[in-house]
């Protein structure tokens, strides 16, 4: 079994910036692909950024040039860095965690962390 424990979350002015932890722990395979979610009100969970084990990451286009992801493999631990925070950033973000031992995929969710961007 694998946990997520987000932290960082909270209310912030735009313009301003926070920084997400996730902590991952249980069985982790060290292939893997960490990511970043969120989902605002009425709106559909959406792919904010990942990385893989090997340090290859992806963004979404709307945060491009403003969040920044990494991450700690020794400490299994997933980082989002947020600048330039927008109203429109508001949502509860959910960190994941993907993993394929055996070609079977496996994907695991933290239990979300509000962020809130005042304007």
């Amino acid at each position: 079994q694998v946990q997520l424990v987000e932290s960082g979350g909270g209310l912030v002015q735009a313009g301003g910036s926070l920084r997400l932890s996730c902590a991952a722990s249980g069985t982790i395979f060290t292939i893997n692909v960490l990511g970043w979610y969120r989902q605002a009100p009425g709106k559909q969970r959406e792919l904010v950024a990942s990385i893989t084990n090997g340090g290859n990451t992806n963004y979404a286009d709307s945060v491009k040039g403003r969040f920044t992801i990494s991450r700690d493999n020794v400490k299994n631990t997933v980082y989002l860095q947020m600048n330039s925070l927008k109203p429109e950033d508001t949502a509860v973000y959910y960190c994941n965690l993907v993993q394929r031992p055996a070609d079977a995929a496996y994907s695991y969710w933290g239990q979300g962390t509000q962020v809130t961007v005042s304007s």
